[in-house]
Order: structure tokens, then sequence, then C-alpha cells
């Protein structure tokens, strides 16, 4: 059981405090919507038990990510939490299906929805428990990308940064984004809905929840489908590795680097160069210590280093990050 609670605690918090909220809020829309008729309130609960599910399983998805690597998978689980958000995409195309279908239902026959001071009561809450889930996502692409943002600068720091965040963190932001403008709209379209007799918003505003919906799956699935297939690391993640190579004194160059995202964390492949007139052990106590340099990132999850004597030529630039073959050499 302590084993268990123990990987429980490395999952992914935004996902499971998200999962946790929209259950509670896929609940309760879903009983307004049944005693109201409201559509866009019904459209709301379906996008609450879409992300309910979504990140469940994206939080299960990041707890397995973080098992050990083994014999069989000697580069680890990281991607497996891409596997997850792609079943999360399925989830949310299907959801999203069922509420367009609806709204063009309610603009064939329209319904008068009933109780406005519950649907309108429940919207609010929605959109204060989705928003501050949304809070808690940017803050936590802030943490992950490593940025100091407070305030009023976190929002601007979390876009810059989401494609640095991991993938479970990611989908939370998009989904609350969503989530969020979601429950706003529904409840403007129960409000006017109220005040005029205007009952073709209800079919528009449900259709407009399950397209932004449809925009939330192709833009995770695509970022998932990246990851999947393994994508190169930012540039500003390679600027910072390729500085902690650097930085050691017996390094002098870098002939080749090749950074993997694997889930949330990198792996590095790569050929040192280091300074002449090392005997062998010393070369490998350098490669060593290069290593657990680079290990020591939590960000960083498997290294793979190779060492070769200094040709006296740059091979590395940290500006551009090419490697340049026939480079200029060095007045070192």
């Amino acid at each position: 059981m302590g084993s268990l609670w123990a990987a429980l605690k490395k999952g992914n918090t935004s996902s499971a405090t998200a999962a946790l909220g929209n259950t509670g809020l896929a609940i309760v829309k879903g009983f307004a919507a049944a005693y109201s008729g409201s559509g866009p309130m019904f459209a709301s609960a379906m996008h609450s038990v879409a992300d309910a599910i979504n990140q469940g399983f994206v939080f299960l998805g990041s707890v397995l990510g973080e098992k050990k690597p083994t014999r069989r998978f000697p580069t680890g689980f990281g991607r497996v939490i891409n596997l997850f958000c792609m079943v999360a995409v399925i989830v949310v195309t299907i959801m999203a299906y069922e509420t367009i279908k609806e709204g063009f239902h309610l603009l064939h026959e329209p319904v008068i929805a009933t109780h406005f001071w519950l649907n309108a009561s429940i919207l609010l809450v929605a959109v204060a428990v989705d928003g501050s889930i949304l809070i808690k996502a940017m803050k936590e692409i802030v943490h992950e990308a490593r940025v100091e943002a407070k305030g009023w600068a976190i929002p601007q720091a979390a876009l810059r940064n989401v494609g640095r965040a991991a993938p479970p963190t990611r989908l939370v932001f998009y989904e609350d984004i969503v989530a969020t403008l979601g429950a706003l709209l529904a409840l403007i379209a129960v409000v006017v809905s109220e005040m005029t007799t205007f009952l073709l918003l209800d079919g528009i505003a449900t259709i407009l929840i399950g397209f932004l919906m449809i925009g939330v799956a192709f833009r995770v699935g695509y970022d998932n489908m990246v990851g999947l297939i393994g994508v190169a690391a930012p540039k500003e993640i390679e600027m910072r590795i390729s500085k902690m190579i650097l930085d050691d004194p017996d390094v002098t160059d870098i002939n080749r680097l090749r950074i993997v995202q694997e889930g949330r964390t990198y792996h590095i492949e790569g050929y040192l160069e280091l300074r002449k007139g090392l005997l062998l052990a010393e070369a490998d106590d350098i490669k060593f210590r290069v290593r657990d340099t680079l290990l020591s990132d939590p960000d960083i999850s498997d290294v793979t280093l190779g060492i070769i004597e200094d040709d006296n030529v740059i091979s590395w630039n940290p500006e551009s990050l090419d490697t340049a073959p026939g480079g200029k050499e060095k007045s070192r």
C-alpha cells in the first residue's frame, strides 16, 4: 500500500486536481441539465464528463510514466503518457460529436429552459472551479519550464512556455481554457435566453462549445503524436544542457549532441571533445563526471556519452545549436 501511495504521489498534480474538480462539476451540471432542459448546460456537462475521464486517464498515465527503466525498456516509460493522452483525445472527440449533435437538435426544436437561477448559479461555480484549475495549470507550466513569473505575468509566461511543460500539464491547460470559455459561453446563453425570446442561442452556444472541444482534441492529438514519434528538445533546453557540458573545464567542445523528449524528461546522446594529452582512465573519469552532472537535473532521465580527443575545430555553436562540420579552428 505504501509503494502504491508513493507512486501516486509522483503523478501529475494538475491532472489529478482537474479530474476531481471536473467529476464534481459533471455530476452537478448533468443534474441541472436534466432538470431544466438547458442545452448549453448539457454541453457544459458533456465537456466536464470528457475532462474528468481524460484527466483521470492522464493522471494514471503520468504515474506509469514515472516507472524506472528496465532491461526490456531501457529508455523508460516516459512515452506512456503520450498514449494515455491519445486515448483522452478520442474521448473528447466523441463528446464533442454528441455536443454538436445536441446543438443542431436544439436549433431545429428549441427548448424553453426552466430554473434560471439554478443554471446560472451552477455555471458561475463552474467558471470559478475551472478558472482555478486553469490558474494551477499555468503555475505548473511556469514551474516545469523553470521560468520566473509572478502575478499577472504568469498567464503570459504559461502561454509562451506551454510547449516545454509535461504532456499532462499541457492537456489540462488546453482543456481548462476551453472549459472556462465554455462555461462562460453557456452562462451568457442562459442569461440571454432568460432575458429575451431568442431561443436559438441555446443551440448556437451548444454547437460552439462542441467545436471548442474539437479544437482541443486536434491540438492535444498533434502534440502527443509528435511525442510518440520522438521530438527534439526545445532550443532553450539544448542551450541549458550544452552549457552544463561546456562548463566542465576538461571539455573543449561538443562534437555531436542529440536530445530527445521522452514524456516529460529528456534522453541525451552525445560525443564530447576533451583536452589533449589525457590518459584513458582520466578521460573516463571526466565522462562520468559530466554524465553525473547532467543526471542531477530532474528533467534528464538518461545520458549516453562518447569521448574523443580535441580536433582543434569548433563543432558546436551554442547560438545556432548546429553541428558545423569543417567549422572554424579553435584559438585556444
